[in-house]
């Protein structure tokens, strides 16, 4: 299946030419329409895909003209790539006082998306959509991902720092042993607690 291209701005959008006008003074845009826009992409997304989601349905998923997605997204892909952003909730910001701390704060929000079916059934199918649309997977991986492992490494690095890591740590390798623990396939749901994240950190580091 080809993939759709990303639809032209300038025909629904009002003034035609500029992509992303700003907010009208006195119009602020409605959180209620952004929500729902967002979960229309999604839920089209997983019903089939990269190729299902069009301005146009997602539109009529919503209840919104096309006009209002248009304010805020310039095209499909703009607006799947927020909606995707959705599958992981944000990082807690470091508290700064204690780096296992730190981290185990931030391996019991991968815990807490990991356990829910309908994330995780969602990112699956971005897993395997990527391999379709590898444009698409890049642009998450650095627009949602590296953003997420970079906090990871910062608070690797101050443990390093301050003595609370080994000076001999590789940075990388600390990385992905404690984010592949919650996210390497075959887990319960159930054993995905704030308990199981503490124990990574600890048995990790």
């Amino acid at each position: 299946m080809r993939e759709a291209e990303v639809l032209p701005v300038q025909d629904d959008q009002p003034g035609g030419g500029e992509q992303r006008p700003g907010r009208k003074p006195g119009r602020p845009r409605s959180e209620h329409a952004e929500r729902a826009i967002l979960e229309a992409a999604l839920e089209l997304f997983t019903e089939s895909g990269v190729a299902g989601v069009c301005m146009e349905a997602v539109a009529a998923r919503a209840g919104v003209g096309k006009a209002t997605i248009y304010r805020r997204w310039p095209g499909k892909e703009d607006l799947l790539l927020d909606a995707l952003s959705s599958l992981k909730s944000p990082m807690p910001e470091p508290a700064g006082e204690s780096v296992r701390d730190d981290l185990a704060a931030m391996l019991k929000v991968m815990c807490q998306d990991a356990s829910d079916p309908t994330r995780m059934r969602r990112y699956t199918l971005l897993l395997g959509e990527g391999k379709k649309y590898p444009k698409v997977m890049e642009r998450y991986k650095a627009t949602v991902v590296e953003p997420r492992r970079n906090l990871i490494r910062s608070v690797l690095r101050r443990g390093i720092s301050t003595g609370e890591l080994r000076p001999d740590i590789d940075v990388e390798v600390a990385l992905f042993m404690l984010t592949g623990a919650i996210t390497a396939p075959g887990h319960d749901p159930g054993q995905l607690t704030p308990r199981f994240a503490e124990q990574v950190v600890a048995e990790s580091l």
